[in-house]
């Protein structure tokens, strides 16, 4: 029998606060009770909640406001557009190397739903990687894809240059601009800020409430999500070049 993928216990945190937003617990408009009583309303720690609201937060599903707490958003967020390229390109001219944390196969969040075309009792790969500059991390990435049979209805060769890009150390996205050939690729994305929290504080060597800028991306071919992905920059990290045009 297959083995069934598994949630990370932050994701299965996550899903049991937005399952408690979609039964009516905590209502679109109202604003979440303090950390205190929601660790202990759902039995978990603070640093573990912590996470997980950090992830709420990034995803748009909560807005927090100084004086006001965390409210519950009435739909997703908004996503707006950046010229599209591997992270890995737009770190500077520094030396440049992907590390491979996790690359796994696991459930889709409520977040990748909302993003990619896949079922709740679906699969979809799951890279995280750590993408350090002169020696020095300088951003997190985690992304999500459909799994083979999704990437193949687009294009067969797409689940073997995965396959080859995993091997090789890059990024989802690296792989994709490398493997696309004259597949019409867009991409999505917003930008917001946040702080690291202790788990990817822990990966990039920083403290958990360092501030960082966290991009949110969709990545398609004509009107066919294949890819979502966050990057979380914190302060110090390498600048960004960004060209719009009109």
């Amino acid at each position: 029998m297959a083995r069934r993928p598994q949630r990370r216990p932050v994701v299965e945190l996550y899903e049991r606060i937005v399952d408690a937003v979609r039964e009516g617990t905590y209502p679109p408009g109202s604003t979440l009770p303090s950390e205190p009583e929601l660790a202990a309303a759902l039995g978990v720690s603070r640093p573990a909640l912590r996470e997980a609201l950090i992830l709420l937060q990034e995803d748009g599903v909560i807005t927090v406001r100084r004086g006001v707490g965390r409210t519950v958003n009435e739909g997703p967020a908004r996503r707006g557009f950046e010229r599209l390229q591997p992270l890995e390109a737009l770190l500077g001219s520094g030396e440049v190397r992907v590390r491979a944390l996790v690359r796994d196969i696991e459930e889709p969040t409520d977040l990748v739903m909302q993003h990619l075309p896949v079922p709740a009792a679906g699969e979809v790969r799951f890279w995280e990687s750590a993408v350090d500059v002169d020696g020095s991390p300088a951003c997190l990435v985690e992304e999500w894809s459909l799994h083979d049979e999704g990437l193949a209805a687009v294009d067969p060769d797409l689940p073997g240059a995965l396959e080859a890009g995993e091997q090789a150390g890059r990024t989802m996205l690296h792989t994709l601009v490398s493997a696309a050939g004259d597949l019409p690729l867009s991409g999505d994305s917003t930008v917001t800020a946040t702080v690291l929290g202790r788990r990817r504080g822990a990966v990039v060597q920083r403290p958990p409430d360092t501030p960082v800028v966290l991009v949110t991306q969709v990545v398609s071919v004509d009107r066919t999500p294949l890819l979502a992905a966050k990057y979380a920059l914190p302060s110090g990290a390498p600048s960004i070049v960004v060209r719009q045009s009109r």
